[in-house]
């Protein structure tokens, strides 16, 4: 099992390579507060001195630190490789494969590097610096020293910086990978370790986190660590660690970290001898080490599914972009076949892509035919917009100077026309939303249906103005004839349509039916079929029979009465209409006499706006108004019917027909060849970082397929 460790460390080796960490390898970050300690224990993990040392912040950023243990058949391989003559050595990623033997050239390079990203001024980054260590001294771990925990900002720091160091911690200890290493100072209270506090937030049951308890040996004078280190302040699922660091006097000495070691033995044999021997660097070494390899081995199973399903999903991402061109024809005609059967198949709903959110393509053409302009002509009033005085005036200017006996059929032309007219505007309103839609399926297959696209930017500009030139000559035509199936509904008012027909029919029935029972509700006392006498002997209407046996002549007074004041036929009825008006006109007439000497002009008599239709008038109304709904309703259904199937003649199938053909004609041209096949300038960088990055994650699968050949888990 030991060999798990150094596994997870070629691991990391293969991903820096690529400069990411979308993988979460297991690691330990050490977290505590501000010069608690944490850069001294990782320096005893060491045992050299390689980290920065002062007071104040000094990690200002992330230290990614792998110690790998390297034996002596190893490291003389290695040496004579690399050219190392000592028995350690580091190396940075930043610096590629420069080999570090000095420790201090270590520490000041790791200043170097920090200051160039954070500044001189105590500013802090979560930039990571790489660094690996080789050496017979260590045990094989991956450690990371985050930036101590801080509360009030100094030098360049932000007024935030508390927020941003505990954001920073979180990003990597969240990793549930991660074994969590609080530090905390056994001079300080156990209850308020603020790395403990982020530890529980995390890691609320303690299953990956390790209490470690530094400076032992500066506990005010009679106390101790016992209840501290037994777990009975604060219990940890993992354990509680008591260590002892170098002062910073011993560091000033050049105190080696072997003493520091020895002395660190001697102070717990004296202070601890009961927990002497789960105490000190030495123990927290080989824990740590344990704690790694065990927790590697339960996180592999899950890390080799996640690398599987990364590799698929970089491999799918790499055919998006496509390989390098080499025969540019070829792929020119490749790309603009693919587009125009994917334009014509999005229209036909046997797109590759299907669009869940909203309607697109030919289902939103069907919807603006059946739905949109069904409900819009359903909605146009049949009589919106006319009046029973438009109407009137209508039929009284269609019947000129003479008065008529029946109802002129120019008047309900003219009306039906003028209703007719306004479907012509949500007809061209259909067209216009089918335009739009067939101009948002460029935008739905270059999104969606051929990515490739993406790849050559002049190329997909090409495409898209071909297709709206295409889109936008039609539109015209469509337009016009659109128009036109208006025009021939108002060039010719066909009233012996047999929809028409039947519908004249009842509507005469009707208005018979009506006029029966006005006839059934007249007074008993008016003769319907008399003769009517007049002074000059007996006379009968040219529309009446004569007089039946046993009834007697009526004086001619009172049969001109009957005659000129009864309802019992057409002049009787139009007359007691003119009854209403007769105190008006004798009022006139009365007041015109007073003005003697004066000439009338009746054009300034008052002709009143509305008045009360007499029953004639009202009768010629209705009948206009019901032939004009009647006909209205039949130009309706038949531009209901037939304007979408133009617009799917002169625009949908017109642009599906001649697509491909107008693609090639207009874009598949030599001389237009490498400016529409250049790809675009990231695009090339980004096939290459995919490439790159689908290399490591096989690289991995196959190191940990190793894993598995040599049962290592």
């Amino acid at each position: 099992m030991e060999a798990l460790i150094p596994v997870i460390n070629k691991l990391q080796d293969v991903f820096n390579t690529v400069g990411t960490d979308i993988i979460q390898l297991p690691q330990i970050a050490v977290v505590g507060t501000q010069s608690s300690g944490k850069s001294s224990v990782l320096e005893s993990l060491v045992g050299r001195d390689l980290l920065p040392r002062g007071t104040g912040i000094v990690t200002r950023r992330p230290l990614i630190l792998q110690l790998v243990h390297v034996d002596a058949d190893d490291r003389r391989k290695t040496g004579d490789e690399n050219g190392v003559d000592g028995e350690e050595w580091a190396k940075f990623l930043h610096t590629k494969n420069k080999i570090y033997t000095d420790f201090d050239e270590i520490r000041q390079e790791i200043e170097n590097e920090t200051e160039r990203i954070s500044g001189n001024n105590k500013g802090i980054s979560d930039e990571p610096i790489h660094l690996k260590v080789f050496s017979p001294h260590v045990v094989n771990l991956t450690l990371v020293d985050l930036p101590g925990i801080t509360k009030v900002p100094v030098g360049d720091q932000p007024k935030d910086i508390e927020l941003l160091i505990r954001e920073l911690i979180l990003k990597y200890i969240s990793n549930p990978n991660c074994i969590i290493l609080a530090v905390t100072a056994a001079n300080t209270d156990m209850a308020t370790s603020e790395a403990l506090k982020v530890a529980r937030e995390v890691d609320p049951d303690g299953r990956r986190t390790l209490a470690v308890v530094t400076k032992l040996d500066l506990m005010d004078a009679g106390t101790d660590a016992m209840d501290v280190l037994m777990g009975r302040v604060i219990p940890v699922k993992l354990g509680l660690i008591g260590v002892v660091n170098r002062s910073q006097l011993d560091i000033n000495n050049k105190k080696s970290v072997a003493d520091s070691i020895r002395d660190e033995y001697a102070f717990l044999q004296k202070k601890y001898p009961s927990l002497a021997n789960r105490n000190g660097t030495k123990y927290l070494a080989r824990t740590l080490n344990r704690l790694l390899m065990h927790h590697i081995r339960d996180c592999l199973p899950e890390l080799k599914t996640r690398i599987n399903v990364l590799a698929a999903q970089y491999q799918s991402l790499l055919g998006s972009y496509g390989e390098p061109v080499d025969d540019k024809s070829a792929t020119l005609l490749q790309l603009i076949t693919k587009f125009a059967t994917e334009y014509c198949n999005t229209i036909e709903g046997t797109a590759k892509y299907i669009e869940t959110a909203e309607l697109c393509g030919g289902a939103r053409i069907c919807y603006i035919f059946h739905e949109t302009f069904g409900r819009t002509l359903e909605s146009v009033d049949p009589l919106g917009g006319l009046t029973t005085i438009d109407v009137l005036t209508a039929i009284r200017n269609a019947t000129g100077p003479r008065p008529a006996l029946f109802v002129p059929e120019i008047s309900f032309e003219l009306l039906v026309k003028r209703q007719v007219k306004r479907l012509e505007e949500p007809s061209l309103r259909c067209v216009e939303l089918v335009h739009e839609e067939m101009q948002r399926i460029i935008q739905h297959c270059s999104n969606y249906s051929t990515q490739e696209l993406l790849r050559f930017p002049k190329l997909h500009d090409a495409i898209v103005e071909v297709v709206t030139s295409l889109l936008r000559k039609r539109l015209p035509v469509t337009n016009e004839m659109v128009h036109n199936l208006v025009a021939i509904e108002l060039a010719y008012i066909n009233t012996k349509h047999p929809d028409f027909a039947d519908a004249c029919g009842l509507m005469n029935n009707n208005i018979e039916e009506q006029r029966r029972n006005r006839m059934r509700d007249l007074p008993s006392a008016v003769p319907r079929d008399k003769s009517l006498k007049g002074p000059g002997g007996p006379s009968v209407s040219p529309t009446e029979q004569p007089s039946g046996e046993g009834e007697g002549p009526k004086t001619g007074g009172a049969a001109q009465g009957e005659q000129e004041g009864g309802t019992g036929n057409w002049r009787g009825m139009l007359k007691k209409g003119e009854d209403g008006q007769g105190d008006d006109r004798s009022k006139l007439q009365s007041s015109a006499s007073t003005q003697k000497g004066h000439a009338v002009n009746l054009l300034d008599v008052p002709v009143p706006v509305t008045r009360k239709l007499s029953a004639r008038e009202q009768r010629d109304c209705e009948v206009i108004e019901r032939l004009i709904k009647s006909y209205f309703l039949i130009v309706r259904k038949n531009i209901q019917d037939s304007v979408p199937k133009a617009v799917m003649h002169f625009l949908v199938n017109h642009v599906k027909d001649s697509l491909q053909s107008e693609l090639v004609g207009q874009l598949y041209k030599s001389a237009l060849l490498d400016d529409l096949l250049t790809e675009s300038e990231d695009m090339a960088q980004r096939r290459n970082e995919a490439a790159d990055m689908l290399k490591a994650l096989q690289k991995a699968s196959q190191v940990i397929a190793e894993i598995r050949e040599t049962h290592l888990w």
